[in-house]
């Protein structure tokens, strides 16, 4: 053991002699000899936090238990998880323990050891962050996304810098002071605060969010370019000029080795990924060898150390195979356990025994902070009006271009380690974040609601569509097997110049190691021709279905790349702007020749769920049922280069309802080639049972559909009565093989004579009873199933 006496000088703006001694033990006691020699050994006098690393390990179970704990409680109020860690850290600190509490602060050593882990999350996140951004986005962005991510950093920047002066009686100190650095974190805009608000939010790929993280990227650049600014001022006022050209040549080397040595070598190690699409493991770990040189590199030429993982994932190339390869591995442990870990510690240092009697520099430093987000505030809602966007958008999107997080609390705890800024003032600025924190989310899930977006209150409906009125249509597609599910979908409909069909093929892909949604239209030029990978074979496959269909069928292909639970607001936004009538939805369940299940998706049926919900049409759910290999195949006579040249057997299950007359109308609307078969099945309870559930407006408007279904001669009308679900099980089940299409309507929420019994085994809702008894296991067949819902008309 030996005693270190150290003397420190202060550099920040209390210039205060320091002394502190430090009694440091050799060789430090990391790892425990395990409890029988701590109990019963020669170790008995110790315990089991004298060791660092079952300390260590004690210490991230508690901060994520209590976060846990604080968390459970807030989240209904609607607030973030950042806000329950940093609580979990007040909580841990000398605000309620004081200096006694055993577990965090029983020495020096803890306490640093816990912050090196943070620190390493820090460094993390910053990395992650740099990968996910697309910085050649901010070139496409927009002028209005320009204006706004330029003029909400330089404008408050430069209220917060006069507002110093006044307070502080000159501006000879706003460099030297580091004011400078300061007022930049008050001003500027973090790109990856924002992108988790938007997240926590589900407003990501909305409207507003993308604009938002078009004008948050720009920002950060603006915030970033500024702090360096201030930096290199500094050390000229301190060092002289000469130090900082020197400064600013190796910082520019760096950089320029990261842009077009790094980036390049990293692009051609992409180019050689084999076709599989996974990135091989040496290219992993020399991006990771790389990042954890990054911050001594920056510090060796001048820079601050967290702007070398900044620039390091900059110089990765953002989604897929590498930038998605390093956001899957290192993302969960970083936001799981080493962030909430940093998040703690920052909250650690509060003290709020620090403001009861705070310096006037602080109390000052914390006004021309307010004053920079109010001035930002009203810029951005300024900004925003006259851009003629909607007062509660407008209102919304200014609170969240002042959301504050986890970059800025990062900044004040690294000025704070640096006596930059005085514990008074590091209290007052944590304070400032936590408020923005809680309030900015409430607040904006209050004021923004995107699905209002899609309230229609026209009809669009297949019903509303005139036979002789191009049917428009979206068809969703995951996998490459949805796209022979719709071709052959759309074969079966045998569309005709008279009655065609307008289809927007919409491929939806997960985001992936990228933080910006894309949504792409094929038609056009785009210079992101790196994402024309993502649809090439779609496209290709709808271009030569369109060519076969001769002009019958016009499609559109689009590919919208974002988190699969945000998927409905590019379905949703799209059905809107294309005046779509009805979209057709893949099942999340597909199933092998053999019956067995080939592919399940979960997030797939969530998407449905939400779009049945949601969307401002009719929707229809495709299922491919294709259990019996000597039943007729309809995708191999869909192949054929003429839809004429092949019949189809077209059945519709009608039982009556708004969900059932849109099926028949579109079997009626199929019904006009005269190469497809359509039979009509009506089922009816016996003893008319029925009549007393259905309504007399629903009974007539049934009849009205079925009166020309019934003398019609192009096709079949079957009416059959059932007295319960077994029974219409067992009709059902004799007559599925005789046809390669099935239309149902989906009837939520209606238990029928015609069903009764059969919606306790129902096992997938979104299909309704009917169509999950079609799809189950006990039908053997080869025959496509769609189930259909009528616009649902929801109130404002």
């Amino acid at each position: 053991m030996s005693l270190l006496n150290v003397t420190y000088f202060g550099t920040g703006m209390d210039q205060i002699k320091k002394t502190a001694d430090i009694c440091l033990v050799f060789p430090p006691k990391v790892v425990s000899p395990g409890l029988p020699a701590l109990f019963l050994g020669k170790y008995r006098h110790r315990t089991l936090l004298d060791y660092s690393a079952p300390r260590l390990q004690l210490q991230v179970v508690v901060i994520f238990v209590l976060t846990q704990i604080i968390h459970s409680l807030l989240k209904n109020l609607g607030l973030p998880l950042f806000i329950s860690q940093i609580l979990a850290g007040i909580i841990l600190g000398p605000t309620f323990f004081g200096n006694q509490f055993s577990l965090v602060n029983v020495s020096e050593d803890s306490v640093s050891v816990l912050g090196s882990v943070g620190g390493l999350g820090i460094l993390f996140f910053l990395f992650l962050s740099g990968v996910k951004m697309d910085v050649s986005s901010t070139f496409n962005s927009g002028m209005k996304a320009m204006y706004i991510g330029i003029l909400t950093v330089l404008v408050p920047l430069a209220s917060c810098l006069i507002t110093i002066t006044i307070l502080l009686g000159g501006g000879s100190h706003l460099i030297t002071n580091r004011s400078f650095y300061l007022a930049t974190t008050y001003a500027g805009t973090s790109f990856p605060v924002i992108h988790y608000l938007l997240s926590e939010l589900r407003i990501l790929n909305s409207e507003l969010g993308r604009l938002g993280l078009s004008a948050a990227l720009i920002g950060d650049m603006v915030t970033l370019v500024l702090t360096l600014f201030g930096t290199w001022m500094r050390i000229g006022i301190e060092k002289g000029t000469n130090q900082v050209l020197v400064d600013i040549g190796w910082a520019m080397l760096f950089i320029v080795i990261a842009v077009f040595v790094l980036r390049p070598g990293l692009n051609w190690m992409v180019k050689h990924t084999p076709e599989t699409g996974h990135i091989k493991d040496v290219c992993f770990y020399v991006v990771v060898l790389a990042f954890m040189m990054s911050p001594g590199l920056a510090d060796l030429v001048s820079l601050q150390a967290k702007y070398g993982p900044i620039i390091l994932g900059l110089a990765v190339p953002d989604g897929p195979p590498l930038g998605s390869a390093l956001v899957e591995k290192l993302d969960p442990i970083t936001s799981d356990l080493f962030l909430p870990v940093f998040v703690a510690t920052c909250g650690m240092r509060f003290n709020i025994s620090n403001i009861k009697e705070p310096t006037k520099l602080a109390k000052d430093h914390a006004i021309a902070g307010a004053v920079a987000l109010v001035i930002k505030f009203w810029v951005t809602l300024v900004l925003a009006m006259i851009c003629k966007m909607h007062m509660r958008d407008s209102l919304a999107f200014s609170l969240i271009m002042i959301s504050k997080g986890v970059v800025e609390i990062a900044s004040y705890s690294i000025m704070s380690d640096h006596n930059m800024i005085s514990d008074d003032l590091f209290c007052y600025l944590t304070i400032m974040v936590i408020l923005m924190s809680s309030i900015v989310p409430i607040l904006v899930k209050w004021l923004y609601d995107p699905s209002r977006k899609y309230l229609c209150f026209q009809k669009r409906t297949i019903m509303n569509t005139k036979l002789n009125q191009e049917l428009r249509m979206i068809g969703c597609i995951h996998v490459p097997g949805n796209v022979n599910s719709i071709i052959s979908l759309l074969h079966a409909c045998c569309p005709t110049r008279d009655s065609s069909i307008s289809l927007d093929a919409l491929h939806l892909v997960k985001l992936s190691g990228r933080a910006t949604p894309v949504f792409i239209a094929h038609d056009k030029p785009t210079k992101t021709m790196s994402n024309r990978s993502y649809s090439e074979n779609v496209i290709i496959a709808f271009n030569q279905f369109q060519r076969n269909t001769r002009e019958a069928v016009s499609v559109k292909v689009f590919t919208a790349v974002s988190p699969p639970n945000l998927m409905y607001e590019d379905i949703c936004k799209l059905a809107v702007d294309r005046l779509t009538s009805f979209i057709i939805l893949p099942f999340h369940r597909r199933w092998c020749i053999d019956g067995s299940i080939e592919s399940e998706d979960q997030t797939i049926r969530n998407l449905n769920f939400d779009i049945l919900e949601m969307a401002p049409c009719s929707v229809g759910i495709l299922v491919d049922v294709r259990r019996n290999p000597k039943s007729l195949n309809v995708t191999d006579k869909s192949s054929a280069s003429s839809h004429h040249s092949s019949s189809y057997n077209i059945a519709v299950i009608f039982m009556g309802g708004r969900d059932d007359r849109e099926a028949l109308a579109l079997a009626k609307r199929i019904s006009q080639d005269q190469s497809v078969s359509l039979t009509v099945i009506h089922l009816k309870a016996k003893n008319s049972l029925e009549e007393t559930i259905r309504g007399e407006n629903d009974r007539m408007l049934d009849d009205e559909m079925l009166s020309g279904i019934k003398e019609s001669v192009k096709l079949t009308y079957i009416e059959e009565q059932v007295t319960d679900g077994p029974e219409t099980s067992n009709f059902l089940r004799s007559i599925v093989e005789d046809y390669q299409l099935i239309i149902v309507g989906r009837r939520h929420k209606c238990e029928d004579p015609q069903t009764l019994g059969l919606g306790e085994w129902c096992e997938f809702q979104e299909i309704g009873i009917i169509g999950d008894l079609l799809s189950s296991s006990d039908f053997v067949g080869n025959y496509f199933l769609l189930i259909v819902q009528q616009q649902q008309q929801r109130s404002a």
